[in-house]
């Protein structure tokens, strides 16, 4: 099975689910897992823990407020990077230029990782964020909550290398506009401000993490099968290729 690090995660439900389909998965972040976890690795994923064999990264929560598309507002005004015509209560623009480098320079530390499989969180990015990717960088693959059973609506973004987009596998029919049900599907977006608001707003959704663990954790298991015997698994496949055409 798959050795799997799931980094930027304290919820455990991304490892959980990975776990539970019997791949060696682990977690780290900078806080303890909700559920102190032995599996938790608490340290800085820049430091080191990228190069230790993994066959699949999952970046669930990296910081990305300053790089998606609403964020950059706050970023620059007219053109690139002339001063924002209005900041954050209490924030100077020194402040997010930092956290903007620390969302950059995260993002490019994953997606450089020597890790064969990689799929990392983020929205689609604004034009400041864009000019410090890799030129190769693909558009993410957008997907929604209820195409895997979960009631809610909340885009959400993967940037893929070695993985396939997910496939959905439990589409829910959607609620109709500015009914409760559809207001109950977008409490996400209207959770009012609060402490914990950026904590609950990114956590990740149980069907979707179900279906990420079980197709990328699939992925992984089969590139790490075909590096340690590429022969017989060569073989095996067009065995089965054969099988179906016939």
């Amino acid at each position: 099975m798959a050795k799997a690090l799931v980094a930027c995660e304290t919820s455990g439900i991304m490892r959980r689910a990975l776990a539970a389909l019997g791949h060696d998965a682990w977690s780290c972040d900078l806080a303890p897992a909700e559920d102190r976890s032995n599996r938790h690795i608490i340290c800085d994923v820049r430091d080191g823990i990228l190069h230790e064999g993994w066959d699949l990264l999952a970046v669930m929560h990296p910081p990305c407020t300053r790089l998606c598309r609403s964020g950059r507002r706050w970023m620059s005004g007219p053109g690139k990077w002339t001063h924002p015509k209005k900041l954050p209560k209490g924030r100077s623009w020194a402040e997010l230029k930092a956290e903007f480098e620390l969302g950059v320079d995260i993002f490019t530390a994953c997606w450089h990782a020597p890790i064969p499989c990689r799929a990392i969180e983020n929205p689609t990015m604004n034009d400041l964020a864009r000019d410090r990717m890799p030129a190769d960088l693909p558009a993410p693959d957008i997907v929604q909550p209820f195409l895997f059973g979960d009631p809610a609506y909340k885009a959400t973004g993967w940037y893929l290398d070695g993985l396939s987009p997910l496939r959905e596998t439990n589409r829910l029919p959607e609620p109709e506009r500015l009914s409760a049900e559809w207001k109950r599907w977008n409490r996400v977006h209207r959770m009012p401000p609060s402490q914990e608001r950026a904590r609950l707003r990114s956590r990740s959704f149980q069907g979707m993490m179900n279906a990420a663990a079980r197709q990328w954790g699939d992925e992984a298991d089969r590139r790490r099968a075909l590096a340690n015997h590429p022969v017989c698994l060569t073989a095996k496949i067009t065995r089965e290729t054969l099988e179906k055409q016939s």
